[in-house]
């Protein structure tokens, strides 16, 4: 983990400095009255006048010291900042992910053991669908049936769950469910293709010729073997969720890490950009980590090994 989050770290850094357009025309509003000197005496408060290799020092060292800086363009510290946003996108995120799992798994098992059928025909077509659709597309979508509909459009500030559960519920479940389509559908298909290879295995026909039942075969022997690759696409996608929810969060108008992560791209607040990046590489490098120890609990054979 450490050298893949340092060549990270490298990586946002210089490509945040690449960003087209000066942060001091962003923070003066593009004032042509400014003299050189001042823009060079607002570069030097800022600390933009130092060599780059001092600039990336310092903010890795301050994100050591958990101070990665102040914003640039609220001069607010950023922890502060990220600590209002990364729980609103990790209830998104469960939201989509429980979904996911609570959906996509039992129609991946249903496809897999009644192959050929109806409901496998259904089931697959439904996934191919869920693949097809972008979420920004589905929440616009939902977005304008729901306010033309039912008359529901999101409230205008963020409702903490701790302050009102049932007023936060109501804002982050519909965009929760926009987000999961495209889960549910990968997880599917995932269960299905695993299931398929794990039913023709010999165990499973040696379970089935003593007589086991075709749940017993099903969710017992065939499932809990087929459920590791499922796990690693699960948290491959928590990770691609935590930043891939960004539109969903703007339409929403949902102040999470992507919707941060936007406004901070467009302030050039380089900070605030680099520290959001970071951290969202940082919990998808740690969720991977995650889902390989699992691996073992999933399978005994792997802690064997």
């Amino acid at each position: 983990m450490v050298p893949t989050l340092f060549g990270m770290s490298l990586a946002i850094f210089l490509m945040v400095r690449l960003m087209p357009g000066d942060v001091i025309d962003v923070l003066t509003g593009g004032d042509v009255s400014i003299t050189p000197a001042q823009r060079e005496g607002i570069r030097r408060t800022l600390g933009l006048d130092k060599p780059l290799p001092v600039q990336y020092l310092q903010w890795v060292g301050g994100m050591a010291a958990g101070n990665p800086g102040l914003s640039l363009r609220s001069h607010e510290p950023v922890g502060a900042i990220l600590a209002r946003a990364l729980p609103i996108t990790v209830e998104l995120v469960i939201i989509a992910v429980v979904f996911a799992v609570a959906l996509g798994i039992p129609l991946g098992v249903i496809s897999a053991s009644r192959r050929e059928s109806v409901g496998d025909y259904v089931a697959r077509v439904g996934g191919l669908i869920g693949l097809s659709m972008p979420s920004f597309w589905l929440a616009t979508l939902i977005l304008l049936f729901t306010s033309i509909v039912f008359q529901w459009i999101p409230a205008v500030s963020f409702v903490p769950f701790l302050q009102d559960p049932l007023g936060n519920l109501s804002q982050v479940v519909i965009p929760g469910i926009s987000v999961s389509v495209f889960v549910i559908a990968i997880v599917m298909r995932m269960t299905r293709a695993t299931m398929l290879e794990v039913l023709s295995q010999d165990y499973v026909r040696t379970a089935r010729a003593k007589g086991a039942s075709r749940r017993s075969v099903t969710y017992h022997h065939a499932l809990r073997n087929a459920l590791i690759p499922v796990v690693t696409v699960v948290g491959f996608q928590v990770g691609t969720l935590m930043s891939g929810a960004a539109i969903v969060e703007v339409i929403f108008g949902l102040p999470g890490l992507g919707y941060t992560l936007i406004q901070a791209i467009f302030a050039r607040d380089y900070p605030l950009v680099q520290t959001t990046t970071m951290l969202l590489a940082t919990i998808f490098v740690i969720l991977n980590l995650t889902v390989d120890l699992l691996y073992g609990v999933i399978d005994p054979r792997i802690r064997a090994r």
